[in-house]
C-alpha cells in the first residue's frame, strides 16, 4: 500500500511522528509512506490553498517533503509533484494536537488536507488527538492515538464506506483525552456543536502602544449532545464521523423551492 501524509501543525510536529509510525505499519514492509507537511504550524486555515503566492518545497529525506503551503497545498503536492500524479491507496491527516470534533472540524487544516484528497478521489481519514485535564498529566499525550491509531484505521479500511460519488465520503477520527488503557471503544458519531463556545479576538497593546488582536478560542470541554462526536470524546471514546465536502442542505431543498415558488 501507498499512503500519503500529512498534517497542519508542520513537518516537525510530534503527532506527525505518530502518524508515521501507524503509517508505516498500515503499509506494511512492502508498502510506501510519502510525507508532505508544511514547514510551519498551519493551524486553523481550513481547506485554503495558495491560490495566489507560489510555495517552496524542500526534500529533508526519502519521501519526506517540507512545503510553504497549507495542508491542501500539501495533497496536491504530494498527489502532482512528489507522486508523479500516481495517486496512492490512502491519504492520512494528523494526528493533530487539540480535537477537530464539533464546530472545529469547519476551521481544521487537518481535515482540510483529508477533503483535499477526497476531492482527488482518494480515501482519506483525518486523525486528531483530543487534549485535556487528563492529558495534561501523561508523559505521552498521543498515547490514545499511538495504541489505538493502527487498529482503528484498519476495521475502517475493512469495513467503512467507500464510495466514489463526486464529492465522496472521508473520514474525521478523534481520540479521547484519556489514556491508552482507558479508551472505552469506538463510536460513529454526528458533528456536534459546542453552544456558547465560540471563536473569538482579544486586543493586547505592544511595547510600542499598538493594538493587535489575537484570535481566541472557547472551552474544549463543553460536551455536545449526546451521540456527537465531542460527547463520545470526553466520554472515552473514539469518535468515527463520516464527512462530504458538499455543503448543500440536501434536506432542505424541497421546502425550499416550495416557499419560493
Amino acid at each position: 500500500m501507498r499512503i500519503l501524509i500529512t498534517n497542519d501543525d508542520g513537518i516537525m510536529a510530534e503527532g506527525l511522528e505518530v502518524l508515521t509510525r501507524i503509517a508505516e505499519e498500515i503499509a506494511g514492509p512492502k508498502g510506501e509512506v510519502f510525507t508532505v507537511a508544511p514547514a510551519f504550524e498551519q493551524s486553523g486555515v481550513g481547506h485554503c490553498i495558495s491560490y495566489t503566492h507560489p510555495m517552496m518545497i524542500s526534500k529533508l529525506g526519502p519521501r519526506r517533503f517540507a512545503v510553504e503551503g497549507s495542508p491542501a497545498d500539501c495533497i496536491l503536492v504530494g498527489v502532482y509533484e512528489v507522486m508523479g500524479g500516481q495517486k496512492p491507496d490512502l491519504v492520512l491527516s494528523g494526528v493533530n494536537r487539540g480535537n477537530n470534533s464539533g464546530e472545529n472540524v469547519l476551521y481544521s487544516g487537518t481535515v482540510g488536507g483529508a477533503m483535499e484528497a477526497a476531492l482527488h478521489g482518494i480515501p482519506a481519514i483525518a486523525l486528531s488527538q483530543y487534549m485535556g485535564p487528563r492529558t495534561d498529566k501523561q508523559t505521552d499525550p498521543f498515547d490514545a492515538a499511538s495504541v489505538h491509531g493502527t487498529s482503528i484505521i484498519r476495521k475502517m479500511l475493512d469495513h467503512a464506506i467507500w464510495d466514489d460519488a463526486d464529492y465522496r465520503l472521508f473520514y474525521n477520527v478523534n481520540f479521547p483525552p484519556v489514556v491508552a488503557g482507558d479508551v472505552k471503544g469506538s463510536k460513529v458519531c454526528a458533528m456536534g456543536f459546542r453552544r456558547d463556545v465560540a471563536f473569538g479576538v482579544q486586543a493586547q497593546i505592544s511595547p510600542s502602544g499598538r493594538k493587535f488582536l489575537w484570535i481566541k478560542g472557547g472551552g474544549q470541554q463543553t460536551p455536545t449532545l449526546p451521540g456527537t462526536d465531542v460527547s463520545a470524546n470526553l466520554d472515552g471514546y473514539i469518535s468515527i464521523t463520516p464527512l462530504r465536502a458538499d455543503l448543500t442542505a440536501h434536506a432542505d431543498l424541497t421546502a425550499l423551492t416550495r416557499a419560493l415558488g
